[in-house]
């Protein structure tokens, strides 16, 4: 009657190791390392860096435990681990002025890291730790504003270019256009004009509001955008600015930031984990913009740097294809790329597709249409500063999907399309608020988080076994594999872990010792009934299943909920909340029962069980 099969216990056993494998690397702690990462978008970090690191740590004679390349997504790093701090800050200062030839423009970045001292046997089966949060593991907050007005100035330098593009299409005769403060005014020479040009930009730029202005000869049409073209512009800027940033940390392996929008022009970022202000600054500075420029050809290639360059255009030295002179004006920026992926051409050499939106199809139309046979090169600019990333051929007239060849191998145009893929800031930010939370007090909130649980479960189970004698005692077992298999699946999940999620397991604790008193009740009520032992046992945990569902179908409803529609610590709780109500299902009747089972099922003339003080009617 109460006697487990052996595959059950089979798979009782291979939880428990389960949840000892994955849980153990949360109790190894972490050693002090330090990260080198490239500076540069088009310098990557790949294993040669390995030796070039090695080799300065030992020709100084710094000792390191270990020194590892790894990459996240398409980007790698290299991280030395060291015995102690003191070795670790000697160790930065040594490699920065080892790898960087000029300090004020390094190629590589190195900064404070820790790494897990989990062991090779562990991490060989994907066992790591898990990501603490921002008040757990310490960290870096950020409070950015976007440049509203830089945001307009790009719009109305667009609006500018689009006004011209349209009066030159329907052969419209205008005698100059030009910025009036955050309007665009076209001049014409008569009335007649002026109307036909009203009505040409009517039609296509529904966004601006046209008024006429002017008398006589010097008739003037000024455009202003319209309130809601004004923040639908603003708005999009934002957006696109938490995407690119988004992007771009996420590219430079910082685990698990937060980068959200606060009121009407604000971003928050939270780098957890990240201890170096000035490097934490420096990965949100690297977000770059892109642009898309024709050559000046009456330079000779060749000459630029002794050459006079001509108004209007601009050297760049830095880059494939430099030095180079190139017009200011760009024909698109990265703004109206959609996507770019790595291909090979006709001759199955390596290129870059790039595919466009409609607006950036007509700019690129119209810029190249004359072009035939001319240079064109794409510009990175980071922290201000201009790289060329390649300077190609134009062979025929480029509309929204065009080809980039000429890259040399698969590898430069595979990095070439994710640098095209990861888009442009719409507008510059400032940072006009940044903590810094201090290792020492998520040391802190995670001691708390921890005895907070520990006597929690403490209390628990001395209750449960006063109570409840030795059914108490599995119902404490059952609860202490919940808890192991929690933060296993945490763990393997990689989830990041915070103070509301401890406040989560907490509560999970609560739900799963629930389920348990309502078997040990059940079983107790069964035998007041007059039930023998065997029978009490059996049907106590049969009766008891549907009410145990139930409750936690209605509370895992209740967590799906939160995880759906809320965001940030709320989701966070929502996570391991919903996590916890399953592993307590399984462990309050899957290994409570195993437990009862294995004691109690092979006693054929069973009399009595340890459950506590059974209460009868009448006694």
């Amino acid at each position: 009657m109460n006697r487990y099969p052996v595959w059950k216990y089979i798979v009782i056993v291979i939880a428990l190791l389960f949840g000892v494998i994955y849980t153990l690397p949360n109790f190894f702690g972490e050693s002090p390392a330090l990260q080198i990462s490239s500076a540069k978008a088009t310098v990557k970090v790949d294993n040669s860096v390995t030796g070039l690191v090695e080799d300065a740590l030992k020709k100084a004679g710094v000792p390191a435990q270990g020194i590892v390349y790894e990459t996240i997504g398409n980007l790698g790093s290299v991280r030395v681990r060291f015995a102690d701090t003191d070795t670790q800050f000697k160790a930065k200062g040594l490699l920065e002025k080892e790898l960087n030839r000029d300090p004020a423009d390094p190629t590589y970045l190195v900064a404070f890291n820790l790494l897990p001292n989990t062991p090779r046997w562990l991490q060989s089966l994907h066992a790591f730790p898990m990501y603490l949060g921002l008040d757990l593991r310490g960290g870096v907050h950020f409070l950015m504003q976007v440049d509203t007005k830089a945001v307009m100035n790009k719009r109305l330098q667009g609006l500018q270019t689009s006004v011209r593009s349209i009066l030159v299409d329907k052969k419209v005769r205008y005698a100059g256009i030009n910025r009036r403060g955050d309007a665009v005014e076209v001049r014409f020479r008569d009335e007649a004009t002026r109307n036909t040009a009203r009505e040409a930009l009517a039609s296509q730029l529904s966004e601006l509001v046209l008024t006429d202005a002017g008398s006589g000869a010097d008739l003037s049409l000024v455009g202003t955008l319209r309130p809601e073209a004004l923040k639908n512009t603003v708005e999009d800027a934002v957006q696109q600015n938490i995407t690119t940033l988004s992007k771009r940390v996420n590219e430079l392996g910082v685990a698990e930031p937060l980068i959200q929008r606060q009121g009407a022009d604000r971003i928050v970022v939270q780098l957890p984990g990240v201890q170096d202000v000035a490097r934490a600054k420096d990965i949100i500075g690297r977000t770059a913009t892109l642009e898309v420029r024709l050559v000046d050809e009456s330079v000779s290639r060749g000459t630029e740097e002794t050459a006079a360059i001509p108004f209007g255009s601009e050297l760049f030295k830095v880059g494939r294809g430099a030095p180079v002179v190139l017009y200011k004006e760009p024909i698109i920026t990265g703004d109206y790329i959609s996507n770019a992926t790595a291909s090979f051409d006709q001759n199955q050499q390596a290129a870059v597709g790039v595919d466009l939106n409609g607006d950036g199809g007509r700019r690129m139309r119209e810029g190249t249409r004359n072009k035939i046979g001319k240079l064109m090169a794409i510009v990175l600019f980071e922290k201000n500063k201009g790289e060329v990333l390649t300077v190609a051929t134009i062979r025929d007239e480029l509309g929204a999907r065009f080809q980039i060849t000429g890259m040399g191998s698969a590898e430069a145009s595979t990095e070439l399309a994710l640098l095209l893929r990861a888009g442009s800031l719409a507008a510059p930010m400032e940072i006009i608020e940044e903590r810094t939370i201090g290792p020492q007090l998520g040391a802190e909130n995670i001691a708390k988080g921890f005895n907070s649980t520990l006597y929690g479960f403490a209390a628990i189970a001395v209750f449960m076994v006063i109570y409840y004698m030795l059914f108490g005692f599995f119902s404490v077992f059952a609860l202490a594999v919940n808890l192991l298999l929690l933060i296993s699946l945490l763990s393997l999940m990689q989830a990041t872990l915070t103070l509301p999620g401890i406040a989560a397991i907490a509560f999970t604790l609560g739900m799963a010792i629930d389920a348990n008193v309502l078997i040990n009740e059940r079983i107790r009520e069964e035998l007041r009934n007059g039930s023998s032992p065997q029978a009490a046992i059996a049907t106590g945990f049969d009766r008891a299943w549907a009410t145990i569902l139930d409750s936690n179908v209605t509370t895992l409803i209740a967590g799906l909920a939160l995880l759906i529609f809320g965001s940030g610590p709320i989701r966070g709780f929502a996570v391991v909340h919903c996590l916890g109500i399953a592993t307590s299902i399984f462990s309050s009747v899957f290994i409570s029962r195993g437990v009862a089972n294995l004691w109690y099922g092979r006693r054929k003339k069973l009399t009595s069980i340890s459950i506590g003080q059974i209460w009868k009617p009448g006694t």
